[in-house]
C-alpha cells in the first residue's frame, strides 16, 4: 500500500487513528489561543472553543474503551510474572483512567451532576498517570531484552549473516522504534497527567501541555500508520 490517501483513510477508520487527528487538532488550537490572545483576542476566542470541541469529542470517541483494558488482562497478561504484574496494573490504571474520564465528559455535557467533576477528573488522570509508568517501566524492560537478543544474534556469525538472522534482526529493532515512540507518548501523558494529579507551574503552562499533547499525538501517528 503505497498510496498516502489510502493510508491515511485507513489510518482515519481506527479509532486510534482518529483520535491522534482530533488530539492534534485540540493542542494545536491550545497553543494557537495561547499566541493570539493579547494579538486578536477573536480568533483566539474560536480557537478555544475549537480546543473545548475537541476534548469532548475525543472523550466521546473512547466511550467503552476501559473494556479493552480490562480484556487485556485477560487476554494478554505477558510473558514473565514481572511483566505480567506490570501488564495487570497498568491496565487496571488504564480502566480507572478511562471509567472516570467517561463521568468527566457525561458531567461536562450536563448528562450527569457536575458537582463532582473535578474529583472525578482527579481520580481518571491519577489511574492515567499511573497507566503509563508501568507501560514505560515494562517498554524499558523488553528494549533491553530486544538488545540482549540482537547481541545474540550478531554474536553467532552464522545467524546474523543468514536471511532468518537478518529478518530477526530486523523485527527487534522494529519493535525498538515501536516501543520508544510509545515511551515518548506515554512521557508527554504523564506530564499531562500530572498538571491535573499536582497542579504546578510547569506541567500546567500552556507550552508544556500543548508540546505534550503534540509529542503524544505525533508518535500516536507514526505508530498506528499503515505500513
Amino acid at each position: 500500500m503505497n498510496d498516502t490517501v489510502d493510508k491515511l483513510v485507513l489510518f482515519l477508520g481506527k479509532r486510534s487513528g482518529i483520535d491522534k487527528l482530533v488530539k492534534t487538532i485540540q493542542y494545536t488550537s491550545k497553543l494557537a489561543h495561547w499566541h493570539l490572545l493579547k494579538t486578536h483576542p477573536q480568533i483566539a476566542n474560536r480557537a478555544k472553543q475549537w480546543e473545548i470541541a475537541a476534548g469532548l469529542s475525543r472523550k466521546a470517541y473512547r466511550t467503552g474503551q476501559f473494556l479493552t483494558a480490562f480484556n487485556d488482562i485477560r487476554r494478554n497478561p505477558g510473558r514473565t510474572d514481572l511483566l505480567r504484574t506490570l501488564a495487570v496494573l497498568g491496565n487496571a490504571g488504564q480502566m480507572v483512567y478511562y471509567f472516570f474520564d467517561h463521568l468527566v465528559w457525561l458531567a461536562r455535557i450536563g448528562v450527569i451532576d457536575g458537582k463532582n467533576a473535578s474529583r472525578m477528573s482527579f481520580i481518571s488522570a491519577f489511574g492515567e498517570a499511573l497507566w503509563y509508568v508501568f507501560n514505560i517501566t515494562a517498554d524499558l524492560i523488553l528494549i533491553k531484552a530486544g538488545i540482549r537478543e540482537e547481541r545474540k544474534i550478531k554474536t553467532a556469525s552464522s545467524d546474523s549473516d543468514s536471511e532468518q538472522g537478518k529478518a530477526k534482526i530486523e523485527k527487534i529493532k522494529m519493535d525498538r522504534v515501536m516501543r520508544l515512540m510509545g515511551m515518548a507518548a506515554d512521557s508527554a501523558d504523564f506530564a499531562i497527567a500530572i498538571a491535573d494529579v499536582e497542579p504546578n507551574p510547569f506541567c500546567n503552562h500552556v507550552i508544556t501541555l500543548g508540546i505534550s499533547g503534540l509529542i503524544s499525538a505525533w508518535a500516536g501517528w507514526y505508530r498506528n500508520w499503515p505500513s
